[in-house]
C-alpha cells in the first residue's frame, strides 16, 4: 500500500543514509557520491551509538520512506542494508565493484535534478518485487530537462549500477547529436537476503 503511493507519486521520496560505527573515510566518500546522486531526497544521518532499530523508529517518526545502512569491514565497504518504511521489507545487499567518480575517466558533475530510473532485466517475481522496492528510492516526477539518469542493469542475481546524463552537442553541420557522459558512482549489488518488515536482529 505504501510502496503504492511512492509510486503513484503521492509520497515523495525521503531517504536516510548512514554507515557502521566508526566509518572510514572511503564509507564517507561513497555516501558523498550517494547523496549526489539523490539530491534533495537524501539525508546523511551520523551512526554515533545508535541502534539500527532506534535509527528506524526515529526515520519513521520523521516521515522518511526508505533508510540506507552502507556497512563495512576492516575499513573496506562490503553491505548495503535497504529499509522500506515504515513496514518493510528489508533488503541485504552484498556491495563492490566501487568506482568513485573521481576514479572514472571523462566523468561529469552532478547538477541538482531529480534523475530519471531505468531498471533492465527485473523479470522474474525476485526481480520485480526488488525492482519495485529499488524504485522507491527515485522521486516518480523526474526532471527529464536535467538529462540524468540511474540505470540498474540485473544480471545473473548481480545489479550494476551507473549513472549517466545525456548531452545533446550541434556539429557544424546543424546536426545534433546525442552522447552520454558518465557521473558515477559505479558500484555492483548483489542479494543476500529479504525479509518482510523492518530490521529484525534475530536474522
Amino acid at each position: 500500500w505504501y510502496q503504492r503511493r511512492v509510486h503513484g507519486g503521492e509520497v515523495k521520496p525521503k531517504i536516510c543514509v548512514t554507515t557502521s560505527r566508526k566509518p572510514c573515510k572511503k564509507t564517507y566518500d561513497f555516501i558523498r557520491a550517494l547523496l549526489g546522486v539523490f539530491q534533495s531526497s537524501i539525508r546523511f544521518f551520523p551512526r554515533r551509538k545508535f541502534l539500527i532499530k532506534t535509527i528506524v523508529a526515529q526515520a519513521i517518526k520523521e516521515g522518511y520512506t526508505g533508510l540506507l545502512i552502507v556497512q563495512e569491514d576492516k575499513k573496506v565497504i562490503n553491505k548495503m542494508l535497504h529499509i522500506a518504511l515504515p513496514n518493510g521489507p528489508t533488503a541485504l545487499y552484498r556491495l563492490g565493484s566501487i568506482k568513485m567518480p573521481k576514479q572514472i575517466s571523462g566523468h561529469g558533475k552532478f547538477i541538482n535534478a531529480t534523475p530519471e530510473l531505468i531498471l533492465n532485466n527485473f523479470k522474474t517475481r525476485m526481480g520485480v518485487r526488488l525492482g519495485r522496492m529499488i524504485s522507491t528510492l527515485f522521486n516518480q516526477d523526474s526532471h527529464f530537462l536535467g538529462r540524468q539518469v540511474a540505470t540498474i542493469h540485473n544480471q545473473r542475481d548481480y545489479m550494476f549500477f551507473r549513472f549517466h546524463r545525456y548531452i545533446f552537442e550541434q556539429k557544424h553541420d546543424k546536426k545534433v547529436i546525442a552522447r552520454i557522459q558518465e557521473l558515477g558512482p559505479q558500484f555492483t549489488l548483489k542479494l543476500k537476503w529479504l525479509m518482510s518488515g523492518t530490521f529484525d536482529t534475530k536474522h
